[in-house]
């Protein structure tokens, strides 16, 4: 796939930085498995980041989610990342989702909706179940603003319930998960490659 093709990749992990993060850590490999179709990529943790709440592109003072969408505008991937807090996605995704909420009404000069031809890749990790039901919350979210959800384009892990290990604390990527990575980075890298070329029709 043409290294043309970028991503930015959201982590919504409560944790500012440096601490260490699963969130984090299955953005980066997300990445990783992108960069082998030729697809650059950067992440950012949200929370490092003042997101004032709102649904406007820029709600003023010190808000700097304006930065964090120009961001989000350049890159042809979206992966956005989220821990499992109470079998739900993080507060911190859900203000991203609010932020993104925006763009429904920006328009591009063909006047399409302007995240139209982007596509998105949802990243979830936990010590809980919840995985599906923010999978699907991100990517109905994430499909009403104007982004594609390619064929099995959710990676998640979810530890056993109610115990202390983390993602991060695993001494390998589980089989499982690395192949659900490689299958959406596949499938993310090949639909965006498809739609950057040409792109869905003008109203």
């Amino acid at each position: 796939m043409t290294a043309q093709l970028t991503a930015l990749a959201i982590s919504c992990t409560l944790k500012p930085s440096p601490a260490e993060s699963s969130t984090d850590l299955l953005g980066s490999q997300i990445l990783s498995a992108l960069a082998e179709h030729g697809v650059t990529g950067e992440l950012v943790r949200a929370v490092d980041h003042v997101i004032s709440p709102g649904v406007e592109a820029d709600m003023g003072g010190d808000d700097q989610w304006p930065t964090l969408r120009e961001k989000v505008h350049a890159a042809d991937i979206l992966v956005l990342l989220t821990p499992t807090w109470m079998g739900q996605q993080s507060s911190v995704a859900q203000r991203v989702l609010e932020r993104l909420d925006a763009e429904l009404s920006e328009t591009d000069d063909a006047g399409r909706p302007i995240l139209f031809d982007k596509v998105a890749i949802a990243g979830i990790v936990g010590n809980e179940d919840g995985a599906h039901h923010i999978a699907a919350i991100l990517f109905q979210s994430l499909n009403d603003v104007g982004y594609s959800v390619p064929a099995q384009a959710s990676v998640y892990w979810n530890g056993e319930a109610m115990q202390t290990v983390d993602y991060k604390d695993l001494h390998e990527t589980p089989e499982k998960v690395a192949q659900a990575t490689a299958t959406a980075a596949r499938n993310a890298a090949r639909l965006a490659g498809l739609l950057k070329a040409d792109g869905y029709p003008a109203d």
